[in-house]
This record gives C-alpha cells, sequence and structure tokens, in this order.
C-alpha cells in the first residue's frame, strides 16, 4: 500500500510503498477516504511525545481517519466489511498511522459514519471532537452553567461550543475580533483575548463561570483560574502542569461511545466541522516543510498555529 512515512525522528514524510498492515483480533481494517492532519502528527513525528509513546520506525503518521471497512478482527462483532466509519486510531505505540491506503483501529476507536457529514468532514471530527467533548466532561459542565473556552475559534474551540450549546451550556469564547461573529454563529458570546480578557468575562459573568477550557495554554491557565469559582473544573489540553494547582488535564482518549455522540450530534444538525483545506496524500510531503521543528503549510502557514481543523483527503490511486 502507499502511505506516508517519516524513516528517522523529526525527518521528511514521505510518500513510499509499505506492506499492508496485520488485523489484529480486536481491529478493524480501515480502506482510508480521508485523514484528518493535526498537530500532534507532526509531533510525533518530531520525537515530542517520545516520553509517553513508544515510537516505530518508519513511522506513518495519523490518528484521525474517515473510511471504509475493509477487514475484521475474528473478535469483532461490531463491524463488517463494507461499514462507513470514522476512528480516532490513537495506540499506546506509533507506527501504523492514518496516513494511508489503509489504516488497522482498534474496534473502541471506531464508530460509524454520520452520514450528514461529507467524508472530509467526518475525516476531521474524531480527535478534536473527542477532545471537546471530553474537556466538557473533565469539567462536568452542565445545562445551564456558564464556561469560559480559551481559544473558542480553534478546531476543539469550536466543537466544544457547539456540543455545549447543545446542552443547554451558556459559551462565553475568547478569540480575535475577526472571529467574533464566527463564534456568535457557533452559539457563543465572544470576547477578545489577551491583556484585561478576566475583566471582559467577568463583565459578562459579574460572579465568575462555573468552569473553564483552556485549548491554548500561556496567560489563558491563569485568566481560567482567576474567573471560575472552583479550580477543579479548570480543564486544560495545553498544560499538564495544571494539575498542580487543582485543575484536569485531558489527552483525548479513543472511545467508541464518545464518537457515537458525536456522530448523533451531527445527524442532529447540532455539530458541523469546518474543513480549512483539503489536500492529496501525495502532498502531505510538501505541507509538512521544516522550520524551527513546526512544520508549514508550502505556502507558509503554520500547521501548528492555524486555528481550524484541516483534513488531506487521500486520492484513490496516489501517484
Amino acid at each position: 500500500m502507499k502511505a506516508i512515512t517519516v524513516a528517522a525522528p523529526g525527518g521528511a514524510p514521505r510518500l513510499t510503498e509499505q506492506p499492508e498492515p496485520k488485523v489484529g483480533p480486536d481491529t478493524v481494517l480501515v480502506r482510508v477516504k480521508v485523514a484528518g492532519v493535526n498537530p500532534v502528527d507532526w509531533k510525533v513525528a518530531a520525537g515530542r511525545l517520545d516520553p509517553i509513546l513508544y515510537v516505530y520506525l518508519p513511522l506513518i503518521p495519523g490518528w484521525d481517519v474517515a473510511g471504509i471497512v475493509e477487514q475484521v478482527g475474528p473478535a469483532v462483532t461490531e463491524f463488517a466489511p463494507g461499514d462507513e466509519v470514522i476512528a480516532y486510531a490513537r495506540t499506546d505505540t506509533a507506527q501504523h498511522g492514518t496516513y494511508a491506503e489503509l489504516v488497522p483501529a482498534p474496534v473502541r476507536s471506531v464508530a460509524r459514519k454520520p452520514a450528514s457529514l461529507t467524508w472530509q468532514q467526518a475525516g476531521g471530527l474524531p480527535l478534536a471532537g473527542l477532545t471537546a467533548l471530553q474537556s466538557l466532561q473533565a469539567a462536568d459542565a452542565r445545562k445551564g452553567d456558564t464556561v469560559l473556552v480559551n481559544n473558542a475559534a480553534g478546531g476543539v474551540g469550536s466543537f466544544a461550543l457547539q456540543i455545549a450549546a447543545a446542552e443547554g451550556i451558556r459559551v462565553i469564547g475568547t478569540a480575535s475580533d475577526a472571529k467574533a461573529d464566527y463564534l456568535r454563529s457557533l452559539g457563543a458570546e465572544p470576547v477578545a483575548y489577551g491583556e484585561g480578557l478576566a475583566e471582559r468575562v467577568r463583565a459578562l459573568a459579574p460572579e465568575g463561570v462555573d468552569a473553564a477550557l483552556d485549548f491554548y495554554g500561556g496567560d489563558a491557565t491563569a485568566v481560567s483560574f482567576e474567573v471560575t469559582k472552583s479550580p477543579s473544573r479548570v480543564v486544560s489540553i495545553a498544560d499538564p502542569a495544571i494539575r498542580e494547582r487543582g485543575g484536569r488535564y485531558v489527552f483525548a482518549r479513543p472511545d467508541h461511545a464518545g464518537l457515537t455522540k458525536l456522530g448523533e450530534l451531527a445527524e442532529a444538525g447540532k455539530l458541523t466541522v469546518h474543513v480549512e483545506r483539503e489536500l492529496p496524500l501525495a502532498e502531505v510531503a510538501e505541507a509538512w516543510s521544516r522550520e524551527g521543528g513546526a512544520p508549514l503549510h508550502r505556502e507558509g502557514m503554520p500547521w501548528q498555529g492555524a486555528r481550524q481543523h484541516r483534513s488531506a483527503q487521500k486520492p484513490p490511486c496516489p501517484p
């Protein structure tokens, strides 16, 4: 099969020919239609996650996928060949990722593809969507709460806004002034990030917010603690040290039930996926040029810094 591989930590991703992966007992083999691209993909390839993850070379990056079931392992009864599925195909090791024609996904990481989403949208849902959902759950956010979402216009933040709105949660979201209308369209009350953020949040919630989700890090983390009633309901995906202050850190887990819930929200018209850019698989290598350790899109836009989720589409037969 054709796949994007990285031969050494920090090496350039290249389109290569690789053996088809084995199908384990609890594994679903997915023929990839779309592989979502996330900042964590290049971080794994660069060795940034080596302290917590075994990475085997050559590495096929990628954890997000939408595709069609090709084969199932002998213990799998939930899916059958021909099923359209999505998956957050992360395991505790990294080698057979989603930037390929075929990917083995643990059955616990797989769910049915929402019929209301295009393949491109479906490929952008699993990782960012689960991160948003699990962050809201970690914050114990519930109907009637007021929740602050930092970096609300980003891929994870935009999902959090939509999930919260569907649950009857009031959301105050931080973003640039240029993104204010976008946040309003997702059901949030926008505030500009930067100096004076705490005062702007208090103007909307004088008694403080019930919970805060930090999808950015830095000063946003400190402000979250400052305006939230209880530190136990401050959640971050950017700063593990938040636990030292009584907050909670989230590293998204693969979860069939969570993906199914996201799919149900999409089918109900309460959740959509913004796809910023679409690329053939063969162009992922060009999209990842090294610049200070962070991949850049060939037109110069940092993949790490981009605030909207994007997906790279695999053509039926890459050159």
